[in-house]
């Protein structure tokens, strides 16, 4: 299955879940409040994404004069992918990674790294930032957002079931109301598997967008040599990242932790670089 056939469903099955809850709770009231809340809080992080994580992180723009060399693959990738040159930026921390953010091609920024500058070869580089534009010819700004407000949806209805149940009022089953204790146990549930498919989207989209990068630098391997270092310098150079930020790097930042694979916003770096190496041999 491709990776934005399995988004298509992955979004899809958040879609329904809500849907579930909704039935489940009986009147749509408290579907449409949720609704309202869930988009409120993040239309606003979406449309002022770039503004938000670059004061988040201190990032300064750099001038072509500042990295020419830099700017000249920011250039000729974002060509390649069909869109606007993205603004470069550079976060000063010796932690290998680079992200890429802005609501659209148009507002589209790519960021990275001191440290990941210091430690990759040119070629190694321009996979990484390959992979970045990958983002965003991609929409995954859009897309994680899109994933963010479901799931932020089902949060709202499980703690709205919750309190239902647990004061006795709500759902509009013949039988005098919807079972205290299953609403609970669907409360419970349905945010977690709700966390898993914005996870599993997540890998998802990492993995479109080191193929997409692969193509437009016509260079998988370069790409792949370029995860293998960052990953393995994620484990011993700490960075200072917010974990809400997470899913938006190239490598997870937070990788010197062993999480099971379901839990990851990150698909196993191993996993990335046979894929890439795939795409090298043909």
């Amino acid at each position: 299955m491709t990776s934005q056939i399995k988004t298509f469903f992955l979004l899809a099955a958040l879609t329904a879940i809500v849907l579930f809850l909704g039935g489940l709770m009986g009147g749509r009231t408290g579907l449409v409040i949720a609704f309202v809340f869930a988009m409120f809080m993040n239309v606003g992080s979406y449309w002022y994404s770039d503004k938000i994580v670059l004061s988040m992180y201190k990032a300064r723009q750099l001038s072509p004069n500042d990295a020419p060399q830099v700017h000249a693959m920011v250039e000729e990738l974002a060509a390649n992918a069909g869109i606007p040159t993205p603004r470069l930026y550079v976060v000063d921390q010796d932690a290998p990674n680079a992200f890429a953010t802005g609501r659209n091609p148009e507002n589209a920024v790519v960021a990275v790294t001191s440290g990941i500058m210091r430690i990759l070869t040119p070629e190694e580089l321009r996979g990484v930032i390959a992979h970045e534009i990958g983002h965003i010819a991609n929409r995954d700004i859009l897309i994680q957002s899109v994933a963010a407000v479901l799931a932020g949806v089902i949060m709202m209805v499980a703690n709205m079931m919750q309190w239902a149940a647990i004061f006795g009022f709500g759902g509009d089953d013949e039988e005098g109301g919807t079972n205290p204790f299953a609403a609970i146990l669907v409360a419970i549930l349905a945010p977690l598997a709700a966390s898993l498919i914005q996870m599993a989207i997540s890998r998802s989209r990492e993995y479109l967008a080191d193929s997409t990068g692969a193509q437009i630098s016509n260079d998988p391997k370069a790409l792949a040599s370029a995860l293998y270092k960052l990953d393995a310098n994620a484990r011993n150079i700490p960075m200072d990242a917010n974990p809400a930020t997470e899913n938006m790097f190239i490598v997870n930042p937070f990788s010197g932790g062993n999480m099971a694979k379901w839990f990851s916003t990150h698909p196993s770096t191993e996993d990335r670089i046979a894929r890439l190496m795939s795409m090298a041999g043909r």
